[in-house]
């Protein structure tokens, strides 16, 4: 087995460690990326794409590179690490990603698509492929996703309030059956004790936050900050003014929602009346 190297900082971040031990292995071997592929049997720009970390390929990848330079479950661990770790999340989103790790509370508001701390595999991979992902990159970014739900689910769990858009809810997923899990784990979720989920009623008509999906978040500090998103882009907001501000305009739309018991029953009801199998 090739000597292992000491891990150094940069190297300590999971998809950058494993690109530059893949391309570590591949030198001290003296392999060409012509070489290895011919070797597994997979082109030779994958292997490229792999070491610039613009892709971590599949399991079997890691797999496969594990045993031809017989490094038994080595790379495979990375690759997991890698999957898991938020730097596959574009460089505007990180420090939001951190903040909402750390966070000891979070309240949102979902103008058009439900919060990802409460999605299903099957509406993450549909909101995602609409919006232009597929193959690999589809998949990664589901995976992230779902993870990142274990956050209300853990120990010290931190407490999340949301406000959903009735027209959140009365946009159904193409698969019926999907759609339905997805009520179900709404409803399942909105009864756990750190979770409180609202439905803005259309009746109410436009609110002070028609426009953008908005999260806050508290530190254990006492900070609070905004992370606020159209369809298009998203921006962190620091500013103790600019957070105040949106404050604000939450605590109007938070009086034009349901309650909790209210809104568990409204989706309750949604679910009595969303078929579960697409030929009914």
């Amino acid at each position: 087995m090739p000597p292992r190297r000491v891990i150094t900082g940069r190297s300590q971040e999971p998809r950058r460690r494993y690109a530059e031990e893949i391309r570590l292995l591949r030198t001290q071997r003296g392999d060409s990326l012509r070489k290895l592929g011919e070797a597994l049997g997979w082109d030779p720009s994958l292997f490229s794409k792999i070491e610039s970390g613009e892709t971590i390929g599949g399991p079997e990848v890691a797999e496969a590179l594990d045993q031809y330079y017989g490094t038994p479950g080595l790379l495979l661990a990375l690759w997991e690490l890698a999957v898991s770790d938020t730097t596959q999340f574009r460089e505007k989103y990180r420090r939001y990603m951190a903040l909402e790790a750390e966070a000891v509370s979070l309240w949102h508001y979902a103008v058009c698509a439900l919060p990802g701390l409460l999605q299903t595999e099957g509406y993450a991979r549909e909101l995602l492929a609409v919006g232009g992902l597929d193959g690999e990159e589809l998949a990664r970014q589901v995976d992230a996703r779902i993870g990142r739900s274990d956050l209300l689910t853990g120990d010290n769990a931190p407490r999340f309030r949301t406000i959903i858009s009735e027209t959140v809810l009365r946009t159904p997923l193409r698969d019926a059956a999907e759609w339905h899990k997805q009520l179900e784990h709404l409803v399942s979720m909105s009864e756990r004790k750190n979770v409180a989920v609202h439905v803005l009623p259309q009746s109410v008509g436009l609110n002070a936050l028609t426009n953008i999906d908005t999260m806050f978040l508290r530190g254990a500090d006492g900070r609070t900050v905004a992370w606020v998103e159209t369809g298009y882009s998203g921006e962190l907001v620091q500013d103790a003014t600019d957070v105040e501000k949106l404050q604000l305009r939450y605590d109007l739309v938070r009086d034009l929602a349901l309650s909790p018991d209210e809104s568990r029953k409204f989706v309750i009801q949604m679910l009595e009346e969303s078929p579960c199998d697409p030929s009914t």
